[in-house]
């Protein structure tokens, strides 16, 4: 394999195992779920992007030719992660998950709690 080929591939591996670790630790470390879902939604993507374009790169390097494999699973997980991450957020406000002080912002909160579901009609005249 060519010199500048690996090297490619050794520093997708190690940047991507990096951001996953940054992600893994601050899901841990993190104080409340709305500071917490940051983690996964931001370190831990990027960094298995850089897993599977490294992937990738060696895949194609050894078959000759392009797979859209680790393509197809980083755009499933590009598009996925931030919604999951903000409906886990949206049902944590309606349940009154508690904040921390410094990420309580209790106009936009108690808003967002009072609103009605679609088709609610209860108290609607």
């Amino acid at each position: 394999m060519n010199f500048w080929v690996e090297l490619l591939i050794s520093v997708l591996l190690i940047l991507g195992g990096v951001f996953v670790l940054v992600g893994s630790i601050g899901l841990i470390r993190l104080k409340d779920l709305y500071v917490r879902l940051h983690a996964p939604t931001k370190a831990t993507t990027l960094g298995l992007g850089g897993i599977l374009l490294g992937s990738m790169v060696y895949m194609s390097h050894q078959h000759g030719y392009l797979t859209i494999h680790e393509l197809l699973i980083t755009l499933f997980l590009v598009i996925t992660a931030p919604v999951t991450a903000h409906i886990l957020a949206k049902v944590a406000m309606h349940h009154e998950v508690p904040m921390m002080k410094r990420t309580r912002n209790a106009e936009h909160v108690s808003t967002a709690r009072k609103q009605q579901a679609p088709g609610d009609t209860k108290d609607q005249d």
